[in-house]
């Protein structure tokens, strides 16, 4: 099946934390493709792919970004598909500069914006399968049996001392 969200990073260092993404995507079988395409030393790569992406089949894209992080808000500039930002720890500011540079778009470029790090992939990989599932039943199936689980995790471990 061919990929229908594409996670992008601005560097292979940002793997540590789209991984998480990608290991949640492949978790709920949604097909996806993962690839370093940086706003600022392959511009031209991040043109061609964005605007190039509904063409091949995506749906959404997610992106991962440090520092300026301005992958998100070039990608959402170069496309009509949703774009989920997720905020990469920085080293300067702990991730902040990426969350406000992420969340701070201009009206009429939208960015869905998520956490700081492994949490913000993580929800990064669920909103775009909770986008794709109204028309993909087998991907709908998945999300909610992740909710399922989710849910059981918390009754099967109460609180400890709870008098119930």
């Amino acid at each position: 099946m061919a990929p229908s969200v594409g996670v992008i990073m601005g560097s292979s260092s940002d793997w540590e934390t789209m991984q998480h993404c990608s290991r949640t995507l492949e978790m709920l079988m949604v097909p996806h493709e993962t690839q370093v395409v940086s706003a600022h030393r392959t511009p031209g790569l991040l043109f061609e792919y964005a605007s190039g992406a509904e063409a091949r089949g995506l749906r959404v894209i997610i992106a991962g970004a440090g520092g300026a992080a301005h992958l998100p808000g070039m990608a959402a500039a170069m496309t009509l598909l949703p774009v989920i930002g997720v905020p990469v720890r920085s080293k300067a500011l702990s991730g902040m500069d990426s969350l406000l540079s992420i969340a701070q778009m201009p009206a009429g470029v939208p960015v869905g914006t998520m956490a700081i790090g492994r949490a913000g992939a993580v929800n990064a990989a669920l909103l775009a399968a909770a986008i794709l599932a109204p028309q993909h039943p087998e991907i709908r199936e998945a999300l909610a049996e992740y909710r399922r689980r989710q849910t059981q995790a918390v009754l099967d471990n109460p609180v400890p001392g709870d008098p119930l």
